[in-house]
């Protein structure tokens, strides 16, 4: 495709001036210490706890299986993290594959995620210190005023952190890291070694436990799949993406982010895995309350539900430590440690939220770069970081804390707008070995062939998983994008002002009014209403259709090959979402478990193919294939 440097339209990279001014100065070590600390976070913290009142002594195989799929998805992003090491880079690769329309969409998908990845983990850190402060967080776990302003507090150190520059970043996290590496791997020795009940196995009707004693309702095998995107599982190993974004200030990143992403993720899936074995295994049943009214009551031996309601909830491994009946040398060691995992409690989601802070930064920056934000995010500070994108990501990161002020509520939607995102990952790999085999890889995966629609197939049932009622609210967020790209993109595509800002503020109003209507007729998601879900849809579809119809009005040949290669994505979020709405976790499920699964699995690979066929040889991906055969 070809176009003129004047000319409006055509997918371009805005960021080629500001990217070189960007500081490489994190090698290869600094990089993995990035994504590792993204992936060992809050989740070490929650994760186990969430993971067995779902799925109970099972719990085990849900992080097993989920780091298989996400090794998968991050074997892909290697490969085009290698190839195009930029700042941002998860939200440029679309771009570059597909052009504006589909990149847009994804890149508001992903941002709406990594935005809110620091008010998680500054939640996390309160809700831990509230083990030894009462006042920060009610007994549900949300937060108090008290507890959101110290989060706040935390939230500026995480930006001024990022603002001091890459250089102290990356030994700051480095030396963090390996922290975040050695507590994590001494309590699984302790708890294992010291207070290991293996009974716990197969409490509550056997290692599947039945429902209702397991929080999602299922019995067999069904709750171990759907705790990967709920309780999060799947959100603890999306850190592996810190490599990537970050690639465009590594001092190596062909050779570096590769090691970087299968590194961490390898540590992350052993970890986290033996983290779940040695937490189930130390649950001593006889020390679990619940809070009813003013008082306290025993949890009956097996009710796996009950933990995420429990005096656990604070601060699981520190609460079982201060709780365990041991005696003499080991309760001196159990008393030490549980203050060592307080002080674990402020570092490890810190650690992980100042990475995020930067993710966050570099995506609206990345925004920028994709021509979806005005140049002023492009802006690169004196420390040689994109200071407007940080300031704009600790004001989100901010706004977030107020509707979710609670680390569960946070992060099944977070982990599904994720990972929605990273069906990128094998789709793009596939579709540039396809449209630009010219381009220099340092890294070539074997059998991209084989891997690509296996990663596009992980990350496609894990959104799956998440349930309709997450799924609802990741689809209108992502709907709610529109007015963005009417307020600014779609003018510098050719709409005029007149037509793009009305039309903007019909869709805020109209999609809102919609998904409130369609809440309140399924009385809060918790009740089918299938005329509901068809009003729904149709009124989503037409808005769909009308926002395109407009652009295609008003854009010459360039864009209008953008807006083709971006039909699939529209299709994909309505099939995923009416089969959510019928499956097994869905308000109307007229598809049981595992019909469901195989049908899902389908229409994943289907659209894999369809969404690489759609994808062409942007001006994007010319440009960058140009730019590494200048001398």
């Amino acid at each position: 495709m070809s176009s003129s440097k004047g000319e409006v339209g055509g997918a371009k990279d805005y960021g080629k001036t500001s990217d070189k001014l960007l500081r490489r100065s994190l090698n290869k070590w600094e990089l993995l210490f990035l994504s590792v600390g993204g992936v060992i976070g809050s989740g070490w913290l929650f994760g186990a706890l969430y993971t067995a009142a779902y799925a109970g002594g099972a719990g085990i195989l849900s992080w097993i299986i989920a780091g298989i799929l996400v090794m998968f998805v991050g074997l892909a992003y290697g490969e085009l993290g290698a190839a195009i090491p930029k700042s941002g880079g998860i939200v440029r690769y679309p771009h570059y594959t597909h052009g504006g329309v589909a990149g847009y969409i994804i890149t508001w998908a992903y941002f709406l995620s990594a935005a809110s990845v620091p008010a998680i983990e500054a939640t996390a850190t309160i809700t831990y210190l509230s083990a030894l402060v009462p006042g920060l967080i009610y007994p549900n776990g949300v937060l108090t005023p008290l507890g959101i302003l110290s989060a706040y507090i935390i939230l500026i150190l995480f930006f001024l952190l990022q603002y001091a520059g890459v250089g102290i970043l990356g030994k700051v996290t480095h030396g963090v890291g390996w922290w975040k590496v050695i507590v994590p791997a001494l309590t699984v020795i302790f708890l294992i070694a010291f207070y290991f009940h293996p009974a716990n196995f197969t409490m509550g009707g056997g290692f599947f436990p039945s429902a209702p004693m397991n929080a999602s309702g299922f019995s067999g095998f069904a709750p171990v799949l759907y705790a990967i995107p709920t309780t999060g599982v799947i959100f603890s190993y999306l850190g592996f993406r810190q490599a990537v974004e970050y690639g465009g200030e590594g001092k190596n990143p062909q050779k570096d982010i590769p090691f970087a992403v299968i590194g961490a993720l390898v540590i992350g899936l052993i970890l986290y895995t033996l983290l779940q074995v040695a937490f189930t295994g130390a649950i001593d049943w006889s020390s679990v309350t619940v809070q009813v009214g003013n008082a306290t009551e025993p949890v009956t031996p097996g009710n796996w539900t009950a933990l995420a309601h429990s005096n656990l909830v604070s601060g699981p491994y520190y609460t079982i430590m201060t709780t365990a009946k041991v005696f003499g040398p080991i309760a001196s060691l159990f008393a030490i440690w549980s203050y060592i995992l307080l002080i674990d409690a402020v570092l490890s989601p810190s650690g992980t939220g100042w990475i995020y802070l930067g993710t966050s930064g570099r995506t609206v920056y990345g925004f920028a770069t994709n021509g979806y934000l005005p140049g002023l995010f492009l802006k690169i500070g004196r420390t040689k970081v994109p200071v407007i994108a940080l300031i704009t990501a600790t004001i989100i990161a901010a706004i977030f804390m107020l509707p979710f002020p609670s680390w569960e509520s946070l992060v099944g939607f977070i982990s599904s707008a994720t990972v929605f995102t990273y069906i990128m990952g094998g789709i793009g790999l596939e579709t540039l070995r396809k449209t630009a085999p010219d381009l220099k890889r340092n890294f070539k995966l074997p059998a991209a062939k084989v891997i690509a629609p296996i990663a596009t197939l992980a990350s496609g049932l894990i959104v799956y998983w998440s349930g309709f009622s997450t799924l609802f609210y990741v689809v209108t967020a992502i709907f709610l994008g529109f007015p963005i790209f009417f307020g600014y993109y779609a003018v510098r595509l050719g709409v005029p002002k007149k037509i793009a800002y009305p039309l903007g503020v019909v869709d805020l109003v109209v999609i809102l009014l919609t998904a409130y209507d369609f809440y309140t007729a399924t009385s809060g998601l918790s009740a089918g209403n299938t005329t509901a879900l068809i009003l729904y849809t149709i009124i989503m579809v037409g808005v769909s259709l009308a926002n395109i119809a407009v652009l295609w009005s008003f854009s010459n040949e360039d864009v209008k090959e953008e807006i083709k290669a971006s039909y699939w994505i529209f299709a994909f979020i309505f099939a995923i979402f009416l089969l959510s709405y019928f499956g097994a976790l869905g308000l109307n499920p007229i598809i049981p478990f595992p019909t469901d699964v195989i049908i899902a699995a389908i229409v994943v690979l289907i659209f894999h193919y369809i969404a690489v066929k759609s994808g062409f040889r942007t001006d994007a991906i010319e440009e960058i294939i140009e730019e590494t055969r200048e001398p």
